[in-house]
């Protein structure tokens, strides 16, 4: 059983290391933080740590680093997150207040998350599993070629050039446009690529070789959106951190390229009291990231749908500050686009 002494050693050890990259001895734990106890007594709190297999000795007679258990009974024994400061969330209010629409948001938000953290940032989609068609928009551009734009109710905008076999011109565009629009509006993903299935039935004869490729199109656009994926940023702060890693930090970054895995890894997470999963280490091991931790949080999309945001980085991390920083930017998501 560890004491709440030994919790508190624990604790110091990892805000050092994680501060120095250098393992903590008992001297230095009572010449910085204030104890009131020998040297001796910290060295008997750390004999026990390291009986728990909460640290090791990376080399004899050295000091002692956290091991992905010790990390673990450190997240899961913080009191409380460290705020985050006034420039900070103003920040996040500002950054992400200028975007227009959803993808931009995403795209900001993991920009924003990573300058905070210095970790890789992560953002996952909402999920269309309940979404619908909100409207199709169709663009001329000038000769055969149009801009097909098909947007959700969860905000997401999806964008395509098409070449059509003939000009249309302005009515019979906006004739088109009409009739898309009442034959999928409000449609969920699915029964829409259903009705898309071909133009027929759909537009008069004299216009199906045209809107042939604008419902082909509109099915390809419509499959994009109901497959779950990933907005990264910041993978240049694992090079960075690359001495954190055994050997090369190749295999991590080929691993966060599989956004399979990634999802998968997301979906398995649970949420702790403070509204954050965090998966350190080993746990990760199963999907080729045995050596990072994970922090996400769920936010909540205009359709309803809970999506995760969250960070990727070494072991060797500030837990309390990125926990804060990826909470806070997940509800002022959920907030911003509650609002839209």
């Amino acid at each position: 059983m560890v004491s709440d002494r030994s919790l508190e050693v624990l604790r110091v050890i990892v805000q050092d290391y994680v501060a120095s990259r250098e393992p903590v001895g008992s001297k230095t734990i009572v010449d910085r933080h204030s104890f009131g106890v020998s040297a001796a007594t910290i060295r008997n709190d750390m004999a026990l740590l390291e009986e728990e297999e909460l640290i090791v000795a990376p080399h004899t007679s050295s000091g002692r680093i956290p091991t992905d258990k010790g990390y673990r009974v450190f997240v899961d024994h913080l009191a409380d997150l460290r705020p985050l400061s006034a420039a900070a969330r103003g920040a996040i209010e500002t950054f992400l207040g200028e975007s227009a629409d959803l993808d931009e948001v995403l795209a900001r938000s993991v920009r924003l998350l990573s300058q905070l953290t210095h970790q890789v940032a992560l953002v996952q989609y909402p999920s269309l599993s309940r979404a619908r068609v909100r409207h199709i928009e169709l663009v001329p551009l000038g000769g055969t070629r149009i801009l097909s734009v098909l947007i959700t109710d969860s905000g997401r905008v999806e964008q395509r050039v098409i070449e059509l076999p003939r000009a249309l011109d302005e009515q019979q565009l906006g004739d088109v446009r009409a009739r898309l629009n009442s034959a999928v509006s409000g449609l969920s993903m699915s029964e829409a690529a259903t009705a898309l299935s071909g133009p027929e039935g759909l537009v008069p004869r004299d216009l199906e070789d045209v809107v042939g490729p604008i419902t082909a199109t509109l099915g390809d656009q419509i499959g994009a959106n109901r497959h779950d994926k990933l907005v990264m940023a910041g993978a240049a702060n694992l090079v960075r951190t690359e001495h954190d890693f055994t050997g090369s930090i190749y295999p991590v970054l080929e691993a966060i390229e599989e956004q399979v895995v990634l999802l998968r890894l997301f979906g398995e997470m649970a949420t702790d009291q403070h509204g954050v999963s965090v998966s350190i280490g080993r746990e990760n091991a199963p999907f080729g990231l045995g050596e990072t931790s994970v922090l996400t949080s769920g936010y909540t999309s205009p359709g309803g749908d809970l999506a995760r945001l969250g960070v990727l980085g070494p072991t060797r991390m500030d837990y309390s500050n990125n926990m804060a920083a990826v909470r806070a930017v997940a509800r002022y998501l959920s907030r911003l686009l509650g609002e839209n």
